[in-house]
């Protein structure tokens, strides 16, 4: 249901913009694509913040099995 709202809304501001003045719809439609872009970087740390929280530390046995196979090899 949310999609197909957002893909309405589109199809609503792309028609609003393609009846405006060539720059100032291409001033909002870079400013939409810029602002989606940021906000899906924005996103992408979220999530490799929250991934970094969940990977477990090294316990002392793997951090000496570790730097014994880095002393073998």
């Amino acid at each position: 249901m949310y999609l197909l709202l957002l893909i309405i809304l589109s199809t609503i501001v792309g028609y609003l913009l393609f009846l405006l003045d060539p720059l100032i719809g291409g001033i909002i439609a870079f400013g939409i694509i810029v602002g989606c872009l940021l906000r899906g970087l924005y996103l992408l740390e979220d999530i490799r913040k929250i991934i970094s929280k969940t990977v477990p530390t090294p316990n002392k046995a793997e951090t000496a099995y570790n730097n014994y196979l880095k002393e073998k090899g």
